[in-house]
Order: structure tokens, then C-alpha cells, then sequence
């Protein structure tokens, strides 16, 4: 790995990183990144760097492609953005119809990241139990769960590492436990149940990431699961909210990882690859019951007063477009499927059996293990971004899980350069 010296110097000086301690960058350099193609990240020095994790979840069909890239341009040579209150745009009126056909949900509220858009999740099925003279100030969760940074989702999700730190700032907020596995899902329901018999009067919502926990240590778990779940709470009329930001758009193997479980959510919260990876946007789907409770002369005072200044961004909408066009289009969710089978099978081959690896796992293109038995100073999430990144590729672990969510775009080719890098990866740390 390289760093061009200019460059980390003046960032270190001016920039304060999410997600890190810039300590570590004393002695690991940042990477400025020049230009990007298809899965490939290249520095100031050529050096070429597989993304690996989408860049952070967000890039489904790999960088720079040509047809959003050309209606990103187009769109900003007629209008770039104009606020959403009062007016509206061909952009954001074509992805609305689409998204709503592809879900089968009927009203869609945007924002402009996934935190956000978990927040007008959680405010919307507040407000709405409070228009039917409810006061249900309650939320619950998953253990293990994660929603986002902002205060609200924050509330809600269950990883400490992120929260503890800032609990006093937060809502009301239960957690029920995740099944560990198929065999413990009547246990984690039994648990559920007795959540809900004793707060259900009081709980608004139950928010889950349907199939995998993703900063959860990539924990995946079953849609029967999910299903059942889903219809206890509705049934006993807690909402049910279904945060796809990481999983939506193909990530589990279908366009929305709802359609695995059997169960509609009252609200769908949908963001990083809804864009392909080029402009911030998210939106909360829901349905006509829900909105209707809100529709009412002003006097009424049922307005949904929630707005952030780019919500609808054209551009955005544009990129969404042009994702969505791709998506359709060039089946990609069908090319997905082999993909998938390939990467499972190069994983095996190279990984399977290997002293140093545990629970090797894939669902759709998301590949996952944890790394076992590591030794060395370096926390290992450090030393693993570290290696790999000398060898061309870009992970980020979550601690020791050490996981994969590759462009769509990748091929057979740059997944077999992955799983190599890998087995290297675990003999060397090992």
C-alpha cells in the first residue's frame, strides 16, 4: 500500500474521518484515491485496489458506470435540484412509480441517508398512533442490531461499540433477542412474545434488518424468522419497519430482501445502493394507510413537518433512474445468482477447512467468516484492512469478521484474485 505524502499530510491537518481513530494514520497513510472504473479503486500512483465492500455498501454496479454516469450529466444540464415542499421534478415522479411498482408499497418520503431516513421511520409511526389517540413512545429491536448514527437510530440499535458512549441522549427503546440460528428461532419468538404482551400498548415500532445484520458482525438469520415476528407485532398493532439501507436493491439475492420472508413491513427504509454508489438519497416507503392519517386540511394540524434541504435531490433521482434502468435491463439479478455460486465455491476451494476461519457463509453477494485464532498487536479489523490492501484489495472487517459485498459488476477473474488474497490473508495472520 501507498500513500502519496501531499496528500495525507494536508488531509491529517484538515479532516476529521467517520468511523476512525486518526491516531491509527501515524502509522497507516491514508489512501488517496485518484479515479475509480468498474471494481477497481486506483491511488496517484496507479496502484489498483479491488473494492471489495462497494465502498461501504453503497456502489452495486461498479464506479463510473457509463449509463449513470451520462444521466448524471444530462440531469445537471436541465436542473440540479429545487426544493421538494410545494414543488416537484420528472426525476423524482419516474423513480417514485418505479419504486412503488417494484414493492408494492404506495407512497414514498424521501431524505438523504440512511440514518435519516430511519428517523422519518421511526417519527412517521410515532405520529401516526398518536393520530388514532395513541401514545406509544416505545421502539423496539433486535439484539445485535444496527440503524445508524444520527440520535434516533442510534436509540435503537444494539452494537455498543457505537452507543454507549451516548446513551443518556436516548429514546425509549427495548431489544428482543436475534435466533442465533434456525434451531433457536421458538426460543427468540417465546422472548418476543413476552415482550410484546407486556409493552405492546406502549411500543410503536419493531425495527429489524431483514435476513443479515450487516455492522452486526454480518450475522445472517432466517426469514421464517422475520416472517413470524412481523405478523406478532402487526397483529397486536405495533408497526413493523424493515431497514434494507444495506440490503435492498439485489444484496440477499432478490431486489428488496422483504420478498424472501413472506411479510410486508408497514414502512421500508431504502438507501446506499439505491443511487449506485454517486449521489447521497434514501426514502421510507409506506402505504395509503398510512398516509391517509396524515392527509387533512392544514387547520386539522396532522401535517408530517419532517424536511431536509435535499430531499429529491434531480441529481440523485437521476442516479436512481439510471440504477434502477441498469437493474431491469441487463438482469442482473439473474447474472447475480452465478456470480454468487462462483464466489461460493472460489471461497471453499480456497478457505473451507483452513485452520484460522470459522462460519463461512454467503447469502445472494454477501460472503462472510470470522478469522479465528489471530495473535498478533494490531486489532485485527487493522491488520486484515492492512494486508489486504498490499495485496490490491480493500476490506474493512468488523472486528475479526472479515466479509465481502463486491460491485455487481465483478468477475470471475477478480474473484478468484479475491479469494487468494484472502487464504493469504488468514496463513499470514494465523
Amino acid at each position: 500500500m501507498h500513500a502519496n505524502t501531499p496528500y495525507h499530510d494536508l488531509d491529517m491537518r484538515y479532516i476529521w474521518h467517520p468511523c476512525s481513530q486518526m491516531h491509527d494514520h501515524e502509522q497507516l497513510p491514508l489512501v488517496p484515491i485518484q479515479r475509480a472504473q468498474g471494481v477497481y479503486l486506483y491511488d496517484f500512483e496507479n496502484h489498483a485496489y479491488i473494492d471489495a465492500i462497494s465502498s461501504w455498501w453503497v456502489n452495486l454496479l461498479g464506479h463510473n458506470h457509463p449509463h449513470i454516469t451520462q444521466q448524471l450529466k444530462a440531469q445537471a444540464d436541465t436542473l440540479e435540484h429545487v426544493l421538494l415542499a410545494g414543488f416537484t421534478h420528472p426525476q423524482i415522479i419516474r423513480l417514485s412509480e418505479r419504486l412503488c411498482v417494484l414493492s408494492g408499497f404506495e407512497k414514498c418520503f424521501y431524505a438523504d441517508n440512511g440514518s435519516s431516513c430511519i428517523e422519518v421511520a421511526l417519527k412517521m409511526s410515532y405520529h401516526s398512533h398518536l393520530l388514532q389517540g395513541a401514545h406509544k413512545p416505545k421502539f423496539l429491536s433486535l439484539s445485535n442490531s444496527y440503524h445508524g448514527e444520527t440520535l434516533g437510530a442510534l436509540s435503537i440499535s444494539h452494537v455498543g461499540l457505537y452507543k454507549d458512549t451516548y446513551k443518556p441522549l436516548f429514546l425509549e427503546h427495548l431489544s428482543t433477542p436475534v435466533p442465533k440460528d434456525d434451531t433457536d428461532i421458538p426460543q427468540a419468538l417465546r422472548a418476543l412474545e413476552e415482550i410484546l404482551d407486556t409493552h405492546q400498548n406502549s411500543l410503536s415500532a419493531f425495527i429489524l434488518e431483514p435476513l443479515i445484520q450487516c455492522a452486526g458482525g454480518m450475522h445472517f438469520y432466517s426469514p421464517e424468522y422475520v416472517r413470524q415476528a412481523s405478523q406478532m407485532c402487526q397483529e397486536r398493532g405495533v408497526h413493523v419497519i424493515f431497514d434494507e439501507i444495506a440490503v435492498g436493491f439485489g444484496r440477499t439475492g432478490t431486489l428488496f430482501a422483504f420478498e424472501q420472508c413472506g411479510v410486508k413491513p408497514d414502512f421500508l427504509c431504502l438507501s446506499k445502493g439505491i443511487s449506485g454508489g454517486y449521489l447521497p438519497l434514501a426514502v421510507v416507503l409506506t402505504s395509503n394507510r398510512i398516509y391517509d392519517q396524515f392527509y387533512a386540511p392544514y387547520t386539522h394540524h396532522k401535517n408530517f413537518l419532517h424536511s431536509h434541504s435535499y430531499t429529491g435531490n434531480a441529481l440523485a433521482c437521476a442516479c436512481a433512474n439510471a440504477t434502477l434502468d441498469i437493474l431491469e435491463q441487463e438482469k442482473i439479478l439473474e447474472h447475480n445468482r452465478m456470480l454468487s455460486a462462483y464466489m461460493q465455491m472460489c471461497l471453499q476451494d480456497c478457505l473451507g477447512g483452513l485452520k484460522g476461519v470459522a462460519n463461512l457463509r454467503a447469502l445472494g453477494m454477501v460472503f462472510a467468516f470470522e478469522l479465528v485464532g489471530y495473535g498478533g498487536e494490531q486489532r485485527p479489523s487493522l491488520a486484515i484492512f492492512a494486508k489486504a490492501m498490499q495485496k490490491g484489495v480493500l476490506l474493512r472487517p468488523l472486528h475479526n469478521t472479515i466479509y465481502c459485498m463486491p460491485p455487481y459488476c465483478i468477475n470471475k477473474a477478480q474473484i478468484q484474485h479475491i479469494a487468494r488474497v484472502l487464504r493469504e490473508i488468514v496463513l499470514e495472520l494465523t
